[in-house]
């Protein structure tokens, strides 16, 4: 009775090692996908969110002070 006794505790011993490496190649994994998809994000010169709301928001005004100046131009011209 012993010897299956140590047989069963080798065994969650072991089982509890490859659950550990398991995880660790799993954390490994997803560390270095991670690492590519930035790695690919960054030669793609996507920009970000805040950087892409500043030039809309710069554009926009751009496009009233157009507006803006046509209009007066237009006023202008029929003087």
């Amino acid at each position: 009775m012993q010897t299956r006794n140590k047989i069963f505790d080798d065994l969650s011993q072991i089982m509890t090692n490859a659950m550990g490496v398991a995880q660790g190649a799993k954390d490994e994994a997803e560390n270095a996908l991670k690492s590519m998809m930035d790695r690919w994000l960054a030669d793609r010169d996507f920009v970000t969110r805040e950087e892409f709301d500043a030039v809309r928001a710069m554009a926009q005004k751009a496009r009233e002070e157009n507006e803006a100046l046509k209009a007066r131009l237009d006023t202008l011209e029929r003087k």
